[in-house]
Formats: C-alpha cells, sequence, structure tokens
C-alpha cells in the first residue's frame, strides 16, 4: 500500500513564491532525536574572542573582530585533505548566488542568501529549521546582485541587512521579526547588503549605492531596540572638514558606498570601514577635487561614530576603485619595532600595511601590474603616471575596474605571518563622458572594456604576502581572474576557489595544490568556513546556490551528547 505524504505549508508557500512567516511554521530544535536544547544567549564575549580552540562556533564575518579567517582547526591536513568527502548539501530554490559567511552557534547554521531569503540550518545534516523570506518591493536599485553578506549575532538575535535599505533583527529560534528599521528610502537608489559588525550594544552597518548618485553613510544602532544611536556620513556636508574636496554641490550626490563588514580593534575602540568610489565614477570634471572620504579606510569611535582618522587610498578615483576590501588587523614587528597594523590588498594594485592607530602608511607596494601611479610617496599618496584619465576616446590602465583584488574576503596566518588574496592581473581602457542626474538612475559617467592581446594577458593568482614587506612569499596561478574569498587553517591549510568552479585547497606555506573538486559553481564573493562536529572537522562551502558540508570520509563520528 501508497502512503501519500503531503508537503508541510512551509514548502508550498516556498515553491508558490508566497513570502514564509517563520511562525507558519514551527521551530524545531536541531537534533530532536538527542534532545537538543534550544540556542543559548550569545555573549559579547565569545564574539570578541574569535574562533576557539574547540571549533564549536563562528560568530562573527571574518571569525574574529581583525578578520583574520584563520581557523585553529588541525583535523583536516595536507596530507588528508585529499580524502574529504561531502556530508550533505543544502540548495537554496532562490534566484541569486550566495555572497554570505555563515554564522554557527549550538550546532545550527545561520545562512543568508540572495534577495533577503535566510535559514537556520542543522550543521548536522543541512535540515532546514526556519526560513526567512523578505518581502522586496520593485524598483530595486543594487548596482551589482540581489545579494547579502551575513547575519550579525548577539543575545538571542540575529540582525540583517536588506536590498530595501532596513535593517532587520530577527528571532534566532524562530526567524520571526524582532524589530524592522528603516536605514533610508531606497528609491533613492539606496540599499545595504553589508554583514554587520556588531560591538558592545550596537549593530554597525552601512548603505550602498554610489553608482546612483547617493550620499553614502555608516549607521549604528541600539541591538535591543533597534534606535539609532550614530550616522556618519562617508561624505562631509557642507561646512564640515574635507567638504571643499568637492567641488560645487557635487558632494551630494557623490557615492562612497558601504558594502563591506569592518574589522574593530577593542583596545582603541575603532571600527575600520572601507569606502567606495566618488561619483559619477569616471567623468573626472563632474566632481573636481580629492572627493573625501571615497577610496579611503575611516575610522569611528564605536561609541560616539566621531571621526577618529582616515587614510585615502584613491584620491579622486576616475577607475571604480572601490575601498571596499576587508581589511585585516595584526600586531607585527616591523623595522625591530613593534607596530599595530592593519594590512589591505587595494583594488587599485596596491597592498598596503597601515599604522591602524593614526593611519600612517607604514609600506605600499603593488601586488598585481599597476599602470596609473609610480609609487605610494612618504606622506602615503600615490605619484600618478600620465595617460591614465579617461575621456571618450579611451585610456588603457591597470588594473581593471574590478581590481587588483575586490570584496573576496584575504586570510591571514598569524603562526606564519603571511597574507592570503585572491589577486587579478586584468588590464582595461576606460571611457568617461558628462552624465546627467536624476534621482535613482544610474549615475556612473563612462565605462570600461577589457585589454585584449598578448601583451595584456588576463588571469588570475592565490598570493602569499609578506605584510612586513610587501614582497610575495607564493603564488598559484589561476586560469582566468577569480573572485573566491580565502580561508587558512593552524595545519597549513588554505581553501580558496577559481573562476571554473573549482574548490582549492593548497599548501599554504609553499602554495602547492593538493586537492581540488568542481562544484558546478564558482565561489564568488565568498569563501568556506570550518567547524567541528560531534569530533569531526567540517567545512562549509556555499558556491552557486548550494551550501556542501565537507568531512575527512575516514574521522571517526563521536556520538552527540544529550
Amino acid at each position: 500500500m501508497r502512503v501519500l505524504r503531503f508537503a508541510p505549508l512551509a514548502v508550498i508557500a516556498a515553491t508558490l513564491g508566497g513570502v514564509l512567516v517563520a511562525a507558519q511554521q514551527p521551530p524545531r530544535p536541531s537534533a530532536p532525536a538527542q534532545g537538543a536544547a534550544p540556542p543559548a544567549m550569545v555573549s559579547l564575549q565569545e564574539i570578541a574572542a574569535g574562533l576557539p580552540a574547540d571549533g564549536s562556533r563562528w560568530l562573527h564575518f571574518g571569525g574574529n573582530y581583525s578578520n583574520h579567517r584563520h581557523s585553529p582547526l588541525t583535523q583536516i591536513t595536507p596530507d588528508n585533505v585529499n580524502r574529504l568527502v561531502p556530508q550533505w548539501t543544502f540548495q537554496t530554490g532562490t534566484l541569486g548566488n550566495f555572497q554570505t559567511t555563515s554564522l554557527l552557534r549550538d550546532n545550527i547554521l545561520y545562512v543568508t542568501g540572495p534577495q533577503n531569503v535566510a535559514w537556520a540550518l542543522d550543521a548536522r545534516t543541512g535540515r532546514q529549521i526556519w526560513r526567512y523570506r523578505r518581502e522586496l518591493p520593485n524598483g530595486l536599485t543594487a548596482c551589482c546582485g540581489l545579494v547579502n553578506r551575513g547575519f550579525g549575532v548577539l543575545g538571542d538575535k540575529l540582525f540583517m541587512t536588506t536590498l530595501d535599505a532596513h535593517l532587520l533583527a530577527l528571532d534566532m529560534k524562530t526567524g520571526n521579526i524582532v524589530w524592522d528599521v528603516v536605514m533610508e528610502d531606497f528609491k533613492k537608489g539606496y540599499a545595504s547588503t553589508i554583514a554587520p559588525l556588531v560591538v558592545k550594544d550596537k549593530v554597525i552597518v552601512g548603505t550602498a549605492g554610489g553608482e546612483y548618485g547617493c550620499r553614502c553613510f555608516i549607521d549604528a544602532y541600539d541591538a535591543n531596540t533597534g534606535k539609532r544611536a550614530w550616522r556618519f556620513f562617508t561624505i562631509p556636508g557642507a561646512g564640515e572638514p574635507g567638504n571643499d574636496t568637492w567641488s560645487g554641490d557635487s558632494w551630494t550626490r557623490g557615492g562612497s558606498s558601504i558594502w563591506v563588514t569592518a574589522a574593530y580593534d577593542p583596545e582603541l575602540n575603532l571600527a575600520y570601514f572601507g569606502t567606495g568610489n566618488p561619483g559619477p565614477d569616471y567623468h573626472s570634471e563632474s566632481r573636481l577635487g580629492d572627493n573625501l572620504y571615497s577610496d579611503s579606510v575611516v575610522a569611528l569611535d564605536v561609541d560616539t561614530g566621531k571621526l577618529r582618522w582616515h587614510y585615502q587610498f584613491t584620491p579622486h578615483d576616475v577607475h571604480d576603485w572601490d575601498s571596499t576590501q576587508v581589511p585585516i588587523l595584526a600586531d607585527l614587528t616591523i623595522g625591530g619595532q613593534p607596530r599595530k597594523t592593519m594590512m589591505w590588498a587595494n583594488r587599485n594594485g596596491f597592498f598596503y600595511t597601515i599604522d591602524r592607530t593614526n593611519g600612517k602608511v607604514i609600506l605600499a607596494k603593488p601586488f598585481v601590474r599597476v599602470t596609473w601611479a609610480k609609487e605610494v610617496d612618504a606622506n602615503g599618496r600615490p605619484v600618478l603616471l600620465p595617460g591614465n584619465m579617461p575621456d571618450e576616446k579611451g585610456s588603457l590602465t591597470c588594473p581593471d575596474i574590478t581590481g587588483g583584488t575586490n570584496f573576496y574576503p584575504p586570510s591571514y596566518d598569524p603562526t606564519q605571518r603571511l597574507f592570503f588574496v585572491t589577486a587579478r592581473e586584468v588590464c582595461a581602457t576606460y571611457y568617461s563622458w558628462k552624465p546627467e542626474f536624476t534621482q535613482g538612475d544610474r549615475f556612473t559617467g563612462g565605462a570600461a572594456q577589457r585589454a585584449r592581446g598578448s601583451e595584456y594577458p588576463a588571469y588570475g593568482a592565490i598570493r602569499a604576502i609578506d605584510p612586513t614587506t610587501g614582497d610575495r612569499k607564493w603564488e598559484f596561478k589561476l586560469p582566468t581572474p577569480g573572485s573566491a574569498g580565502i580561508l587558512t587553517t593552524a595545519s597549513g591549510l588554505l581553501f580558496g576557489g577559481d573562476n571554473e568552479g573549482n574548490l582549492l585547497a593548497l599548501d599554504s606555506r609553499s602554495g602547492k595544490l593538493l586537492w581540488s573538486y568542481q562544484l558546478g559553481s564558482n565561489l564568488h564573493g565568498t569563501s568556506p568556513t570550518t567547524y567541528m562536529l560531534d569530533g569531526r572537522q567540517h567545512l562549509l562551502v556555499p558556491a552557486g546556490t548550494t551550501l556542501t558540508a565537507w568531512a575527512l570520509a575516514d574521522a571517526k563520528r563521536v556520538p552527540p551528547t544529550q
């Protein structure tokens, strides 16, 4: 006799494209067979501690406040990595690709996906516990994909930005909305895709929209109530220091977006955000001047939002080189002196080591082919080379608009003292023309076309850089420019990917390829994470619309405790 099984309401709603309210599907514990308790409250101490030695949690976008993306786990090694096998896969059933970093707590994964869909998943099986889907309005203007880069977490709440420029707090147990605040009007071109930075009692986020002539900003909200604590505009207003770096009223539509999570130094109480390019992107005469604080790192006091210092990587950028890369913090010995530093592989093609107490450049050295600047001088200002100003005829410059790297997360191994980055060797011909500004419409004033021919080969590489010298220790070449982030582990492994859809495992000491697997889609803008579960180290890989958990085939599973 055939037993008919009907799909639950949640599955039917998802299939029909309906909005699933978490309360329609009662939340279930992660492992009911073992009687697992609901998630405990997430403390600030846990977040600040970073990745624990036992691999039991991942509570911040970069693994720790310094964004190292370096795991202390050692079960998976260079010798056995080729014995990884899939444990489960989860398909989003949603159009668009992952760009997320999943969080882990109490063996539950918290995952955001495209179009502001989010899930809680059983880390043992990939089974959905709850699903949240935002009902997004028509007319969204997010320039570069309807993506989201991950949750923030504190207490019993998850925090997520939305494509219509809201900030949400969700209940960890159910996925229900606790509070919902409007950051700005999406009809003006604003959006938000950033994974929130959670510090003290604040959730710190930013807005995108530079391609639409927005004046962008960084906000801090009370984690309990959603009340806004402060706002920092990334373009100074009239009468404020730096406003005179914009000609006329160009500052009112100058962009300078925020869409990548900051690093945080608890001792200095500073959050370090990278800012986007000025708008219009390519037309110089529309916004003469250095255009602060575009293409910069801004160091903000997290209690007040006041600017402590800034450093501008690319003054008066006309090549769309957002400085929205992931900053990494570390204490290094340079020239025999201990320094509190920030490492930054920039879209403009230079690698920087900066003093994070004051923003002074310690070193700046190209890590890809650079033709627009001879060097960065002693004052931290690039020394420009002629012939790189876009116009209607076009000018050839390296790197291209996607840059020497981009928002894909790098990694730092504090034992080897090496910085790892996915680099791009691509050049482009840049064009510009005078644009007309209409609120809500794209406002770029130009375009770019990839350079062709044997003189300008386009390829990618994973590179290891010594942050005390800027020298390259090794590289692993990729056939085409890639866009995957990087994870390293204490066992000497580096996980990344190529543009052809391969998950790669390299020896982080030498760059030797140890293992690869064809995923069917690339890791665009995201990287694997890793954690321990029932005595087995898992590797979690988001690629395309699929999330896959891997573990060693012969690693013994330890039964979960009651």
